[in-house]
């Protein structure tokens, strides 16, 4: 059967995130996740569904792109489909052609799971490589310590939602996270699996924050994103928050906790290795020019 491009309505989208649950595992390389989605829909379900591209073969989705940014494409593929060589083929087509509507003409960039065919395909169509990445992982099947007692984590609902959003604002230059970006990524499918935390300090200034996605029972779930207020760095917050991150995904269920940060971003590393996370094969986004 032909492979079919294709992007899913409003509707269509709650079956994306139920394939990109089913697609984590342990095992394989660390790749699109369905909180990368449900992080997205902070901008409303019409503009997420818009950012989402699906490889589908006799109605069956093998691939899942998601266009983070307007000239970068996060790839995912099915585990049984991932040598499939006339998927990686058209995949490889699809990005390359702009007027596909996959990505545009110029300087664009594609992050695929380390090893994919599609990688090579791309490098071989002139790609080169770009930004490094540093993956890590926490396992959960042994029980998280419970982190700084001298912080108290806040799990976030509906009326603690403009204390989530300040924390982000100040934790990542240009934000512009407010509160109905917090409301609209909480009425999403993929976040019935997720929790915000927030830390506050002993006078109760909130001063760490981050969002954790489930991927169901026995699978790793996602740290995205995870912030310290600028106020309030170097006081070891971000390690506390992580180290309760991964215990609230234990909770739910998660085997792993899985976090990606720029690898030049040495200080986040330090931190996620502080807070119990073991350090990944780095992966290198591919980038063409022109």
């Amino acid at each position: 059967m032909t492979i079919v491009l294709g992007t899913p309505d409003v509707v269509g989208l709650g079956g994306v995130v139920g394939v990109l649950r089913e697609w984590q595992c342990d095992a394989a390389p660390v790749q699109l996740h369905p909180g990368d989605l449900g992080w997205i829909w902070r901008f409303g379900a019409e503009a997420t569904a818009a950012a989402v591209r699906t490889w589908s073969r006799d109605g069956r989705v093998l691939a899942v792109g998601l266009l983070d940014e307007p000239t970068l494409v996060r790839l995912a593929v099915a585990p049984d489909a991932w040598r499939d060589a006339e998927l990686a083929r058209r995949l490889v087509e699809d990005i390359t052609d702009p007027e596909r509507g996959v990505l545009p003409a110029g300087r664009v960039r594609v992050e695929a799971p380390t090893g994919a065919p599609v990688q090579n395909l791309l490098l071989d169509n002139g790609w080169t490589t770009d930004e490094p990445w540093t993956p890590l992982r926490r396992d959960l099947t042994e029980p998280v310590p419970v982190p700084d007692p001298g912080l108290r984590i806040e799990v976030v609902g509906p009326e603690q939602a403009h204390v989530r959003a300040v924390v982000q604002r100040a934790a990542f230059a240009g934000s512009t996270f407010a509160d109905a970006h917090w409301q609209a990524m909480a009425a999403g499918p993929a976040y019935a699996d997720a929790r915000c935390l927030v830390a506050h300090d002993e006078r109760g200034r909130a001063v760490a924050a981050v969002t954790v996605w489930s991927a169901g029972p026995g699978r790793p779930g996602l740290l995205e994103p995870m912030g310290v207020h600028r106020d309030h760095r170097r006081r070891g917050y971000g390690r506390a928050i992580s180290v309760a991150a991964a215990a609230a995904l234990q909770r739910l269920g998660s085997s792993s906790a899985l976090v990606c940060t720029p690898s030049a971003n040495v200080a986040a590393v330090a931190t996620y290795r502080a807070a119990g996370f073991q350090q990944l094969p780095r992966r290198l986004d591919l980038r063409r020019d022109a």
